[in-house]
């Protein structure tokens, strides 16, 4: 082979080197000649995302001559791994200057997280037996490396959770809101201390739609503005790093005949909108607790209505109504929340016990 020929090849395996270190810097000298030259560098390793649950291996680095020296090792992170350890060398190269050698990806302990709750008295953590929400129970089913931060409230729509909302309706139909002097809405406190806490990595889950549908102010919201709403929560969560996750609102117990109905309407349908809108995971709360209502058998149920003298597994799941529950029926709806991180494969999942 002429000194033009082998120059080129040796350039092209040296830039294919080159590609394979991806953030690693390229040491292979195109101009190395016999023994000397030492194998390509590992690749670099899976980079660490909390959405990850296992590491990733980085390309091999091909030797670029017959040396006898593996390259160096890849940077790299494990896939849930805050940092990781670096990748593995690359092989030393045969007499045709082909070894190459895979940089895996280190791993590492998960980051320690805030899940943050947003909704209505069905997810409030509550003060009593009754009525006591699943956003007071889920906290129990993760591991020690989750805080959850439970700022839902009894009462309220998205609208009157965020903002100031005035009891007068305007023109299009929404309850007006109060604005401050650049004429911005006041938002409530809750929400700002919220965001002034998230951080990357953390979730955000939010829930309403069981009293939006009011037809007065202050807690009336419509569709669009319900899922605008949404769609302002969302972003501010994903400019701090925290991902959003919107949850249809959880159905109340009504049957038809000896099955279970859904309850909540247009909110569950505007909840599927506004995540498949602003691209953010949906849970199907209200789908799942109609599920389980019928896996329960509470249809029909005694009296018609659950009230303070219903008794059996429709009266220790629920209150004297047909919309609260009880602590123990509070559980069984934040253990479908868990399942439904599961089976969604959101990276929430690796953290649950």
């Amino acid at each position: 082979m002429d000194w033009n020929v082998r120059s080129a090849a040796r350039l092209m395996v040296a830039r294919v080197s080159c590609l394979a270190l991806l953030a690693v810097a390229c040491s292979a000298d195109p101009e190395a000649t016999g023994d000397g030259a030492g194998g390509g560098a590992g690749g670099a390793g899976g980079s660490s995302q909390p959405e990850g649950s296992s590491s990733s291996k980085g390309a091999g680095g091909s030797a670029v001559s017959s040396g006898s020296v593996a390259g160096a090792g890849g940077a790299g992170t494990g896939g849930d791994a805050p940092a990781g350890s670096g990748g593995s060398g690359g092989s030393s190269g045969g007499p045709s200057g082909s070894g190459s050698g895979g940089g895996a990806g280190g791993a590492g302990p998960l980051p320690d997280i805030t899940v943050w709750i947003a909704g209505d008295s069905t997810v409030a953590n509550g003060q009593t037996p009754c009525p006591s929400g699943w956003g007071g129970q889920v906290a129990a089913l993760f591991d020690e490396r989750v805080t959850v931060v439970n700022s839902a409230v009894g009462g309220r729509s998205v609208r009157t959770w965020l903002y100031n909302v005035k009891t007068t309706m305007d023109s299009a139909g929404e309850c007006e809101l109060e604005r401050d002097s650049r004429g911005e809405p006041v938002l409530q406190a809750r929400w700002t201390q919220m965001l002034d806490g998230m951080k990357p990595g953390d979730y955000l889950f939010i829930q309403f739609g069981i009293n939006d549908g009011s037809s007065t102010c202050d807690r009336h919201v419509g569709l669009d503005a319900f899922k605008s709403s949404y769609g302002m929560m969302a972003r501010a969560a994903e400019e701090r790093g925290t991902q959003p996750v919107f949850v249809t609102p959880v159905s109340a117990i009504s049957c038809n005949g000896s099955t279970a109905r859904g309850t909540r309407g247009g909110y569950v349908t505007a909840t599927h909108e506004a995540g498949a809108e602003y691209g953010v995971p949906v849970i199907d709360l209200h789908e799942h607790s109609v599920e389980l209502y019928n896996t329960l058998g509470f249809c029909p149920v005694p009296g018609g209505d659950v009230s303070a003298t219903t008794g059996g597994p429709v009266g220790e799941f629920f209150c004297d109504d047909h919309t609260h529950f009880s602590r123990s029926g509070a559980a069984q709806i934040a253990k479908l929340m868990a399942g439904a991180v599961r089976d969604q494969g959101l990276g929430l999942a690796a953290y649950l016990k």
